[in-house]
């Protein structure tokens, strides 16, 4: 898990209690991370914004639905 250059964030897709996905701090899209990913997918964020949901936004106030893969390049 570490900051790096070309992404806001890079880890590993985690997926706490109530089901919510995340990766560090940030809460990631329910839909997106279910149709192309998997728990402990490492994977890079390259923008974040602020949480719409009342219900997650105090655990997760961050929130994405641009990442990809950590090794591979984003698709254009």
């Amino acid at each position: 898990m570490s900051k790096e250059k070309k992404g806001i964030y890079t880890g590993k897709i985690e997926q706490d209690e109530k089901g919510n996905f995340f990766c560090g701090e940030y809460l990631l899209d329910y839909k997106y991370t279910t149709a192309k990913f998997a728990i402990g997918d490492e994977i890079t964020i390259k923008s974040v914004i602020e949480n719409p949901s009342d219900i997650s936004y105090d655990q997760y106030p961050k929130k994405s639905k641009d990442f990809f893969l950590a090794n591979d390049k984003p698709a254009k």
